[in-house]
């Protein structure tokens, strides 16, 4: 423990302590090493180490939730001297962001104007560089999966409609939004980006990922952590690890157990996370509350350390996700008691514990087993400098506040960011199929059209959790009306409920239409006999997909089906609009409806997307970046998968027909109303195992209408000392091309692209035969071309 030094608060008021160049955060009247912004991180981290008491080095290890989540005040109080936090605090998360949530909202005064909100920071900033003995600042957190967390920030579609896009340039223009956000309204760490691989289309959070494959996730993902970082703003990768495939795809209490065999955590699951550690240098991670095989993330030296540290390189901060240090005795009973739960994940490699409690619930039980040499102070300094290296490489050091609030108020969902997010919501559109080129839609030639269904007036599903609140939403009935205008008619009806009233166990006994339910089917059918065209909005709303919303059938649910097969035995077409955030078992809908369109959960300018894409204005480029099932007795059914471990039954050791087989909708899959062709591949032909090889192929658009392809490059190893997948993706690119236009795309396959896990778990490139393939989608290859790697 270093010197104890002591000074009164009053001192900063007779005496500033801020200077040209510098701050006197310790109050001493002299520019300490660690207050020289001229001196190097590492020493400025122990000098300040140094002199830093047990008390204020525990309080730099926890999270204090921000107002009304935890925090009881809006702005420093005369009571928060009485505190743990007089010492100091790590981070103080989402604090007067109004956050709007079913289970915890938290309106607040402060969050807008924006410039009001990063004074009401700056004021909080204040308390702990002036108010604390060592005035050591605070890292404001806050969550950004699709936007960030604040009072009408600017809003993305949900992730699974950012990995649609395919569009890694756009994906790092939001992930500058959002960071220049953030750092405006003074938050300095954003939780994002989701790493986590939805394999099981049956879980909740599938909403929440950007897919189903780890090399599209790492590319995604690096580009949005490069994004945010730019802005001098932390991303905090989220959820490490092996999180996104608990047994059963169960969600909620359950959130434990995912079976992952060793070879595939590393290949699947962690391989995300090790890319944009290396490749992105993200300043945080956030550990899951999950186990893996039987060893819990936050309690693991192994996936806290070795891997994350010693083996990854990553040199930020971890901080727990909510109440993962206490399900180390509560749900996984490796400790007896909170206490032993503390001491287990500090050992691990835990530096800040965060929980909707109070952070002296962690603090508390630390000192404790300092006291008692349970842990030792060489740990404690190790953990404290994690975080203050990162508070370092912020910046809060040399300027510990919003520069200039007032300028929030231009930045802040500002022309260019709405532009940037309205361009995202329409690339993130996946066209499912268009039988006789029903869509686009002519006003000219259909100029009566119905909208109907649970969803087409329903506006819930653009704001969630994680993301901005309080913009206005426009319905998909009201993008339709808004575009059509006077040039046509449109009329309306629900349809039926997204739900019936015994959901989900109506999906196991199936219960008689009410005559209400009977009455709002006919009543849409009626309409439709008046109509051109029928534009039915179906899907799932925040109820049905979600956190903690995991489902065991995948069907539409409610009546929703039933709504669908009375409206195609009208004769007049449907269009069928899918807003959800999973993958839905669609077969009857495939079959028989003749044009489908799948938007997701869309931003809040879904609608006005939505009808842009109807009517042909937004030509829908976006793919599938997670394979659909036929039925949920197919799970696990994903891409890439091992050979022949999703084939058919039949064959030389098989027989018989007793399943349904293949996917409805392949991993890469999505239509155009303009159509593409590949022609001229070259590959380098050979190359040392530590190689670059080189790709091109030319795309053509040999359609009629401008419009986006995204060219896919999958890598198959023909030969290999254990079993790869059947092919991996490797490279994709979207281009937009004019009709008849050819543009040349480049890839560069990396050695780390071609390696493998050998025997002794080691990535290996090994020399032989591997071939490059080039498709629409993982299941419609265009072209091949074998290379040779040579040791």
């Amino acid at each position: 423990m270093g010197l104890l030094i002591i000074s009164s608060p009053a001192f900063a008021q007779q005496k500033s302590i801020y200077h040209k160049g510098w701050v006197d955060f310790n109050k001493n009247g002299k520019m300490d090493v660690f207050e020289d912004p001229s001196q190097p991180i590492e020493k400025r981290v122990n000098d300040l180490l140094s002199q830093m008491t047990v008390e204020e080095k525990t309080c730099q290890l926890a999270t204090l939730y921000g107002y009304k989540r935890v925090l009881k005040e809006e702005m420093p109080a005369p009571s928060w001297k009485n505190e743990v936090w007089k010492d100091g605090i790590a981070n103080i998360d989402e604090e007067l962001n109004n956050l709007t949530s079913r289970t915890d909202a938290a309106t607040t005064q402060y969050s807008f104007p924006y410039s009001k909100h990063a004074d009401a920071i700056n004021t909080i900033q204040k308390w702990f560089v002036e108010e604390t003995r060592m005035g050591i600042p605070v890292d404001f957190t806050n969550e950004g999966i699709h936007g960030l967390n604040h009072d009408r920030a600017t809003p993305l579609p949900a992730p699974i409609n950012i990995g649609s896009t395919f569009n890694k340039q756009l994906v790092r223009q939001a992930g500058q939004v959002v960071g220049r956000e953030a750092k405006a309204l003074g938050y300095t760490n954003v939780y994002a980006p989701i790493l986590d691989p939805a394999r099981d289309q049956r879980w909740g959070r599938v909403v929440e990922c950007y897919g189903e494959d780890p090399f599209h996730i790492a590319e995604m993902g690096k580009q949005m952590t490069l994004g945010i970082q730019e802005e001098g703003v932390a991303s905090t990768l989220k959820h490490y690890a092996v999180y996104s495939v608990p047994k059963g795809g169960r969600d909620g209490s359950a959130r434990t157990d995912p079976h992952v065999a060793p070879r595939e955590m590393y290949q699947i699951y962690l391989y995300p996370f090790r890319r944009v550690i290396q490749e992105a240098h993200p300043m945080g991670v956030m550990s899951s509350y999950n186990d893996w095989d039987g060893e819990p993330i936050t309690g693991s030296y192994y996936f806290l350390t070795e891997l994350l540290r010693q083996k990854f390189g990553f040199d930020g901060y971890v901080v727990s996700d909510s109440e993962a240090v206490e399900y180390l005795y509560s749900k996984h009973h490796v400790a007896n008691d909170r206490k032993e739960a503390v001491r287990q994940a500090f050992e691990a490699g835990l530096n800040v514990r965060t929980n909707f409690s109070m952070p002296q619930t962690y603090i508390i039980p630390l000192r404790e087993l300092l006291a008692e040499g349970k842990v030792s102070k060489k740990t404690l300094d190790s953990r404290v400098a994690d975080v203050l290296r990162v508070k370092f490489r912020l910046g809060l050091f040399d300027d510990p506040y919003v520069k200039d609030p007032k300028a929030a108020d231009k930045i802040v969902y500002n022309e260019q960011a709405k532009a940037m997010s309205l361009q995202m919501n329409r690339e993130s559109m996946v066209l499912l199929k268009n039988s006789n080129n029903l869509l686009p839609l002519d006003i000219k030639k259909t100029p009566r059209i119905l909208v109907t269904g649970p969803l087409a007036e329903n506006v819930e599903y653009a704001t969630s959790r994680y993301g901005p609140s309080h913009q206005p939403v426009t319905s998909v009935l009201k993008g339709i009306q808004d575009y059509v205008g006077n040039k046509g008619t449109v009329v309306s009806a629900k349809g039926c409920d997204i739900i019936d009233a015994t959901w989900p166990e109506s999906e196991i006994i199936e219960t008689p239409l009410t005559e209400k339910e009977q009455a709002d089917i006919k009543d849409a059918v009626d309409k439709a006999k008046d109509v051109d065209v029928i534009v039915a909005v179906v899907g799932e709303g925040v109820d049905q997909v979600g956190e903690s919303l995991s489902r065991t059938s995948l069907n539409l649910p409610g009546r929703q089906l039933k709504l669908i097969q009375a409206l195609q035995a009208t004769g007049k077409p449907v269009v069928m609009v899918m807003i959800n955030g999973q993958p839905l078992t669609i077969n009857w809908e495939n079959k028989y409806v003749p044009a489908i369109l799948e938007a997701w959960f869309p931003g809040p300018q879904s609608g006005q997307v939505i009808a842009e894409t109807l009517f042909g204005e937004n030509n829908p480029g976006g793919k599938l970046p997670i394979t659909f099932p036929k039925t949920t007795g197919q799970i696990e059914l994903n891409f890439p998968f091992k050979p022949a471990s999703q084939a058919n039954q039949a064959g030389s050791n098989g027989w018989g027909k007793t399943s349904v087989n293949g996917a409805l909708y392949p991993f890469g899959y999505g239509l155009s109303y303009t159509t593409f062709d590949y022609s001229n591949l070259k590959v380098t032909e050979k190359v040392h195992n530590q190689a670059d090889v080189e790709v091109s192929v030319d795309v053509t658009n040999t359609g009629n209408l401008v419009g986006d392809d995204v060219v896919q490059l999958y890598l198959k190893d023909e030969l290999s000392s254990v079993t790869t997948y059947e092919f991996d993706l490797r490279g994709f690119e979207r281009v937009t091309l004019t009709p008849g236009e050819t543009k040349t795309v480049r890839f560069i396959l990396h050695p780390d692209d071609m390696a493998l896990l050998d025997k002794n778990m080691n990535w290996t490139v090994e020399p032989g035969k591997f071939q490059v393939m080039i498709g629409h989608s993982s299941e419609d290859i265009k072209l091949k071309k074998e290379f040779t790697v040579e040791d």
